[in-house]
């Protein structure tokens, strides 16, 4: 399993920014994806999950209307769509197999998003 995120970078508050997670070693479309954080100084936050087939979403209660998580199984490719970003947002950001309740990020060094004016 490969997981490899990008897009990351420094934001200013109320800013945007989309984030993408390169998946491969697996049949991509099998698995239910999820995005997580960690900010600084605290543990792995779960943020949203997305169901293999896309059709299903779930996300934690500070980003819900905020952030849009998706995925393109042609590409191997899951997204998060970040809107109205705070500094409370600032963390590294990794994509992982599995759900809220238990999720991998493999090997995957993940992507700093920094919310800051």
């Amino acid at each position: 399993v490969e997981l490899v995120e990008s897009g990351g970078g420094l934001v200013p508050p109320g800013g945007s920014r989309s984030l993408s997670c390169a998946a491969s070693g697996f049949t991509f479309s099998r698995y239910g994806m999820s995005w997580v954080r960690q900010a600084p100084g605290k543990g792995i936050e779960w943020v949203s999950t997305i169901s293999g087939g896309g059709d299903a979403t779930r996300y934690t209660d500070s980003v819900k209307g905020r952030f849009t998580i998706s995925r393109d199984n042609a590409k191997n490719t899951l997204y998060l769509q970040m809107n109205s970003l705070k500094t409370e947002d600032t963390a590294v950001y990794y994509c992982a197999t599995g759900s809220e309740t238990t999720f991998d990020i493999g090997d995957g060094q993940g992507t700093q998003v920094t919310v800051s004016s």
